[in-house]
C-alpha cells in the first residue's frame, strides 16, 4: 500500500545565499558548514573577526565573514549589504545568535536581563528586519534559533525563557505577514547542545548541571553540535515551520500546557524549594560574573552597565 504520508518539496541550497548570525562558534558555524557542503555561499556574522575570518577561510574564499553586532540595526543593514553586494542577493537568513546569563532574576543585574532579551529576542527580530526585503525578492526562507525554553522552565532561565518564547510566537506573526509574499519561516527549538555557552553555564552553576541532567528524557539529554546542524540545514531546504532538536522535542512542544501546567508545577515548586538556594550559593561563589566566559555578545557596544 502506499505511504499516505505527504513529502515536503525541497528548495536545494546549491547556489542560495545564506546570511547567518552568531557564526563564529558552536551552532553557527557548523551550520555554515553544512549549508557550504550544500553549494550554499554563505554570509557569516558576529563580534569574534578572528574566528570568523576562520571559519571564512575553512569554507573557500566565494564565503565571506562580516563583524556586527545583532542589536545595532545599522551594523545588521550593513551586513545585508554586503551580502548582497556580493552574492547578488539573500535567500535565507538564520537568526542564530545568543547568550545565556549564569542568575536567578534575584541574584541578576538589571543589565544581564535586558542584555539577554536584548541579542536573543530583539536581535532576531532586528536580524528578520535588515534581511526581510532582500528575502522577500527571492521568495526566501527565515529560520529564527528559538529554544526548548520557549515551552519548558528552568530556575536560572528566567530571561532566557522569555527570550526563546518571544521568538517563537515572533516567527508565527511573521509567518502570516510575509507568506502572501512567499517567504517562509521556521523556528527552530533545541534542547541542550553541545557548545560553549551551555558548557560554560554547567562549568560555572554545579546545581544546574545536576539539575539539567534529572530531567526527563529529551529535556535532559545533551545533542552534539553537529546533529543540531544537519536538522537545521536540512530545514533551510525543507522550509518546515518547526525544527525540534531532538526530534522527540516535539511531543513535549505539543504537550507543552502540561509541561507547563499546574501538576507539573506543583512538582517543580518542591524541587525548586531545594535547588534554587543551592543555585544562587553557586552564583554567589562567581563573585559578580553574570555569563560565560564565551558570550561575546554579552556586553552592550558601549561596554557594560
Amino acid at each position: 500500500m502506499p505511504s499516505l504520508r505527504r513529502t515536503r518539496p525541497r528548495t536545494p541550497l546549491a547556489g542560495r545565499a545564506v546570511l547567518i548570525t552568531g557564526a563564529a562558534r558552536g551552532i553557527g558555524a557548523e551550520l555554515a558548514r553544512r549549508a557550504a557542503a550544500r553549494g550554499a555561499r554563505v554570509a557569516l556574522v558576529g563580534l569574534e573577526p578572528d574566528r570568523l575570518a576562520a571559519v571564512a577561510d575553512e569554507l573557500g574564499p566565494e564565503h565571506l565573514w562580516v563583524e556586527a553586532d545583532v542589536t545595532d540595526a545599522d551594523a545588521l543593514t550593513a551586513a545585508v549589504r554586503r551580502a548582497v553586494d556580493t552574492f547578488g542577493g539573500l535567500d535565507i537568513v538564520v537568526a542564530n545568535a545568543g547568550i545565556a546569563p549564569l542568575t536567578t532574576v534575584m541574584t541578576s543585574s538589571a543589565h544581564a536581563l535586558a542584555r539577554t532579551i536584548e541579542v536573543n529576542l530583539i536581535g532576531a527580530m532586528l536580524t528578520t528586519h535588515a534581511a526581510l526585503p532582500e528575502i522577500a525578492k527571492r521568495r526566501g526562507h527565515v529560520q529564527l534559533i528559538s529554544s526548548a525554553a520557549a515551552f519548558t522552565v528552568l530556575p536560572g532561565m528566567s530571561a532566557y525563557c522569555a527570550a526563546k518564547a518571544g521568538v517563537e510566537r515572533f516567527g508565527d506573526a511573521l509567518r502570516l505577514e510575509v507568506a502572501h509574499r512567499g517567504v517562509t519561516v521556521a523556528s527552530a527549538h533545541p534542547t541542550w547542545i553541545d557548545t560553549d555557552m551551555v558548557r560554560d553555564t554547567e562549568n560555572a552553576l554545579p546545581t544546574f548541571k545536576a539539575t539539567r541532567r534529572q530531567l526527563p528524557g529529551p529535556l535532559g539529554a545533551y545533542t552534539s553540535v553537529e546533529a543540531c546542524a544537519d536538522a537545521l540545514v536540512e530545514n533551510l531546504e525543507t522550509r518546515g515551520r518547526r525544527v525540534f532538536v531532538p526530534g522527540s522535542v516535539g511531543v513535549v512542544s505539543a504537550l507543552r500546557q502540561l509541561v507547563t501546567g499546574v501538576v507539573a508545577e506543583k512538582v517543580a515548586l518542591r524541587v525548586s524549594a531545594t535547588r534554587v538556594p543551592q543555585l544562587e550559593r553557586d552564583i554567589a561563589a562567581l563573585e559578580g560574573q553574570e555569563f560565560g566566559a564565551n558570550s561575546i555578545g554579552a556586553q552592550r557596544r558601549n561596554g557594560p552597565a
